[in-house]
This record gives C-alpha cells, sequence and structure tokens, in this order.
C-alpha cells in the first residue's frame, strides 16, 4: 500500500533472508511455530490508518454508551454467562479488510471484533526480529499511538498482574502446549513472567481457584483468560475439570469472558460508520435485498468463519430457523494490493488496545496482520502458497 517501500522490500528480498529469520525466529521456543510467517509486512500507510482508528474509536464511543451492556446482555448464552463481570474490556481487537470501495479506492473495513486478547507477547516479540534481518523504514512501526517496545511492555506488565504477584496470575487455557499459537504463550512468559497453566491444573475449594505452582498448592487471584467457550464446548466432557467456569469465584478475569461475546458480531448492527459494513440482525431485516450476492450471512454464536455463508441465496435466509442469532451483512470487497513474486495478496490488519483502569478510553498498542490468496482468510484457503500466513502491519508515523 506504499509503493515505494513495497518496490524496495519485494526487490531487496531473497529466500536466504527468509529462512534465516525464520531460523532464528525458531531458535526462541524450538518448535513452538506452529502456523506460517508470511514473506512480508505490510506497509500502510498514516492516511488509510487513520481510517481505521476512526472506525475504532466509534465502536469505543458505542461500547461506552450507558445502553450497551443492556443492548448487549442476549449476547451471552445463558450458560456460559460467568459472575462478577467488569465494568470495562482492558482488551479490544479489530479486524480490518483491505478493502476496495465503489469508487474504486482502496479502505479499510471491518471484519470482526473482539473483546478478547489476542498475540500481544508474539506480536512484540517477531518484528524485532524481523528488523534484524529486512532493511525496514524506521518511519513505519508495529507499535501505535506513542508506544514503543519498553512502553508498552510495561503498561502490559501492570494490567496482566493488577497488584498481584506472578505466582498469583495465571494465563488459562485449553492445553497451552497443544494450541496452535502457544508461541505467543512462551513470547508471554518470557516477556512478563505469567504462566500458561492448563484449565485442568485449575481446582476449586469453596469460593477460591487454585494451582499447583512447583508442587504447592498456589491461590489463583487473577486469570489472563484465553479459553475460548465455542473450543471449549467440544472438548468439556473429555477434560474432567475441577470447577466451573459459571459458579462466583473469588478471582479476577482479564478480560471478564461476558465481553468475548459482548464484543462481537453481535455488535455490529449496532454501528453506523462508513468503514463498517451495514449489518442487521436477520431477524430485524424488513425486506431481503435483491442482490444478495452482496451480502454474507454469518452466525452470532459460531466463530473462526464457522457457518459462514458467504454464496447466499433466497433460500438460505429462509431456512433460517432462528434469525435473532444471525447477522446479515453487506459483503466487503478485498482488493489484492500486496505485490508478491507470484500472484497479489489480500491483507487484514488486527488493530489492538488495552485499557487500563485509570484511563477513560482504551489505547491503541500494538497490531498484526494476515496475509491470504485465497477465498478467504485463513490456512485451509492457503495451502501450498507463498507470501501468506500471519504477519505485521508497518505503519506509518
Amino acid at each position: 500500500m506504499v509503493p515505494a517501500l513495497r518496490k524496495k522490500y519485494n526487490e531487496a528480498y531473497s529466500s536466504e533472508k527468509y529462512e534465516a529469520f525464520i531460523a532464528e525466529l525458531n531458535t526462541l521456543f524450538p518448535d513452538a511455530l506452529e502456523f506460517h510467517i508470511a514473506e512480508t509486512p505490510v506497509f500502510v500507510p498514516k492516511a488509510f490508518a487513520a481510517q481505521m482508528f476512526d472506525a475504532c474509536e466509534h465502536i469505543i464511543d458505542r461500547i461506552l454508551c450507558e445502553d450497551f451492556k443492556s443492548l448487549t446482555d442476549r449476547a451471552i448464552p445463558a450458560n456460559e454467562n460467568i459472575p462478577n463481570e467488569n465494568s470495562r474490556p482492558e482488551i479490544l481487537v479489530f479486524d480490518f479488510g483491505v478493502c476496495e470501495n465503489e469508487q474504486g479506492e482502496v479502505n479499510p473495513q471491518l471484519i470482526e471484533m473482539q473483546g478478547f486478547p489476542s498475540l500481544f507477547g508474539f506480536q512484540t516479540v517477531y518484528p524485532t526480529l524481523l528488523k534484524k534481518h529486512f532493511d525496514l523504514d524506521p518511519g513505519y512501526s508495529h507499535f501505535l499511538g506513542e508506544y514503543d517496545a519498553a512502553s508498552f511492555t510495561e503498561d502490559f506488565r501492570t494490567l496482566l498482574f493488577n497488584g498481584f504477584k506472578k505466582e498469583e496470575v495465571i494465563l488459562l487455557e485449553i492445553k497451552p502446549h497443544q494450541q496452535k499459537t502457544k508461541i505467543d504463550f512462551y513470547c508471554s512468559e518470557k516477556l512478563w513472567g505469567i504462566r500458561p497453566t492448563c484449565i485442568t491444573e485449575v481446582f476449586a475449594e469453596g469460593d477460591q481457584l487454585y494451582y499447583l505452582n512447583d508442587g504447592k498448592k498456589q491461590r489463583i487471584r487473577r486469570i489472563y483468560n484465553r479459553v475460548i467457550f465455542d473450543e471449549l464446548n467440544t472438548v468439556k466432557d473429555e477434560l474432567l475439570l475441577r470447577f466451573n467456569f459459571t459458579d462466583a469465584y473469588d478471582v479476577e478475569w482479564f478480560p471478564h469472558p461476558n465481553w468475548f461475546y459482548r464484543v462481537s458480531k453481535f455488535t455490529l448492527p449496532l454501528l453506523k460508520h462508513p468503514n463498517i459494513p451495514d449489518t442487521q440482525f436477520l431477524n430485524e431485516v424488513k425486506e431481503y435485498p435483491s442482490d444478495l450476492e452482496n451480502y454474507v450471512l454469518k452466525p452470532l454464536f459460531s466463530f473462526a468463519g464457522q457457518g459462514v455463508i458467504i454464496d447466499l441465496t433466497a433460500n438460505d435466509l429462509t431456512s433460517i430457523k432462528d434469525p435473532h442469532n444471525w447477522i446479515l451483512q453487506k459483503k466487503v470487497n478485498y482488493k489484492a494490493v500486496i505485490e508478491t513474486p507470484d500472484e497479489p495478496a489480500k491483507a487484514e490488519i488486527r488493530i489492538m488496545y488495552i485499557w487500563k483502569p485509570e484511563w477513560n478510553r482504551p489505547k491503541p498498542a500494538i497490531n498484526l496482520a494476515r496475509l491470504s490468496k485465497g477465498k478467504m482468510i485463513g490456512v485451509r484457503y492457503n495451502q501450498n502458497k507463498t507470501w501468506v500466513g500471519g504477519t505485521v502491519g508497518l505503519i506509518e508515523k
């Protein structure tokens, strides 16, 4: 998206440089990197970034409205509503596709959002190595706003621990050492000293939660939650859990799991912004659009792209038995603007915010990006392709 930088990078690129970069990345945590790192970052001009930030701030304005919680109560499944919800999501992430509008202009369009953590640890560590192996413009950074490596690392440390001792705070996940994103857990432990802990290691005694720390029973005061219920529900019966997620425990959640649902696809119909596709709850659509090829149908309570109907027909709409649990969304037109040695790639950029207790609003901190040459973003659509996968946006300061 910055032609001069793209040309310079592509001309200087070599597979030897890339392989040396990946080899050093793998030495940090051997055998932990289980997803493909794209051969290039995304260069993001200031004007494009400004549109993303403006859309993010519009969403934050909506979250700050007094009626936001009452409007999103239905987003939380009754059997997954966890007590002691706090007043704010300490983490917000917003995914934008690099798209083309009707005027032929390249612009960002919101794809999805979450009140849930992303790869904060990995995205802090790996771009530093990228810059070591490739000649990248110092006027572009993966940190956002006023942040640099030191200030972000310290602010995130404060958020993680909230005054508690390290051993009292855990990173909670389902079989963390088997997750494809486990390298982020190891980076987080290296940066901040937070231990990745499987939910099977946690046990309850009364209203308190514990785990064994070097063989000794340790009280848990705060949980950095990385558990997604959609995944948990598919494996819960085989895990033999020793605590019940929906019971009230004397513990802080960071962020509280209810925010995963409140700030999600469910929020989209509440928003009106030029960089956010028009979205309606299906049960509120008065008349189905005649141009259904320009719309997509998404289930509210399924994640990672599961259940999405892209090539939509009228029969799809009329066959939905629970239309209040679906959204009809105007399609965005991804623009393959990232020039690569063979075919151009599409891109998504995830803007990641953090929200400290003393702040009135969250602040943008860091980002990640993903490249694709398939129909959708994701590994399954990019088999046997290069210059695709996980990467980072280097944004003009």
